[in-house]
């Protein structure tokens, strides 16, 4: 399935449903535990994955696998509840056929979520990681292939690749409402796997703040096809740096539930302020 003819195939649903054409403000990627993001948002549309013409199943813990469309005052938001990881045996370009997806829709901003481990002793479970940048450590790259040149250029840049504006623009909410945020670097892996203690050390070493199985990716399909990227981690679990025991589903989503609370409160007013 081309991610063109899905595209039009969800503009035709929107339209079916709202009277009205529209282009959606962002795209929200909900990660583990964060799914229920979108249910404070006024839900319009929901789709299962299934009956979307190129998707695949979401198998990952807690991801709902629907798209939502809702509407936040006079903008419309894309929710995709759940994503599709590279452990779960999809190919790449399976993983990131969605985001390819809203670029087709004409969705200017993409915004990342994920569930992630801390690597630093001072982003305990429960914090909310602004991402800066990003260490690709899977062993591959969602672009290898032949390049769709009307989506974007061979050797995209990732040179300021979380956009500066967005960024400045969600501490100045998050300190409005006194919610404490932080900086980070994201190192992703293949899983699914838990990551060693070396390996922890070892990305410690290399400058990342905290890991997970996702997000690069899609990142990396969104910055080709010109798209804004904001992301942002929660952290559900200490690595194995400062702890031996393993970490439980119910660990990582009622951190996630605690964080997500807050990080909807940033979004909210980000997305609202959008042109």
């Amino acid at each position: 399935m081309n991610y063109r003819d899905t595209a039009e195939w969800l503009k035709a649903r929107f339209s079916e449903s709202l009277g009205m054409e529209i282009v959606p403000a962002a795209a929200i990627i909900l990660g583990t535990g964060l799914s229920n993001m979108a249910e404070g948002f006024n839900v319009v549309l929901r789709i299962p994955y299934g009956e979307i013409p190129g998707f695949v199943a979401s198998t990952a813990p807690s991801h709902k696998g629907n798209l939502v469309l809702a509407q936040l005052g006079n903008k419309f938001v894309v929710f995709l509840q759940g994503r599709f990881h590279y452990y779960e045996g999809h190919s790449m370009p399976q993983v990131v056929f969605p985001t390819r997806v809203m670029a087709a829709l004409g969705i200017q901003t993409l915004i990342v979520t994920n569930a992630a481990g801390s690597l630093r002793r001072e982003l305990p479970p429960g914090s909310i990681v602004q991402l800066t940048d990003h260490i690709n450590f899977m062993g591959t790259n969602p672009l290898i292939g032949a390049n769709d040149e009307s989506l974007g250029e061979r050797f995209p840049s990732m040179n300021q690749l979380y956009d500066p504006d967005s960024r400045a623009r969600c501490d100045e909410i998050a300190q409005s409402y006194g919610i404490k945020t932080h900086k980070g670097v994201y190192l992703t892996v293949t899983g699914p796997s838990l990551e060693t203690v070396a390996e922890c050390r070892a990305f410690q070493g290399m400058g990342a703040d905290v890991v997970g199985m996702s997000t690069v990716p899609e990142v990396i399909v969104a910055r080709h096809a010109g798209l804004k990227v904001l992301a942002y981690s929660i952290v559900t679990n200490y690595s194995n740096l400062f702890h031996d025991e393993a970490h439980s589903q119910s660990e990582i989503q009622e951190h996630a539930d605690l964080a997500g609370r807050n990080l909807q409160r940033i979004l909210k007013d980000f997305i609202s302020g959008l042109p």
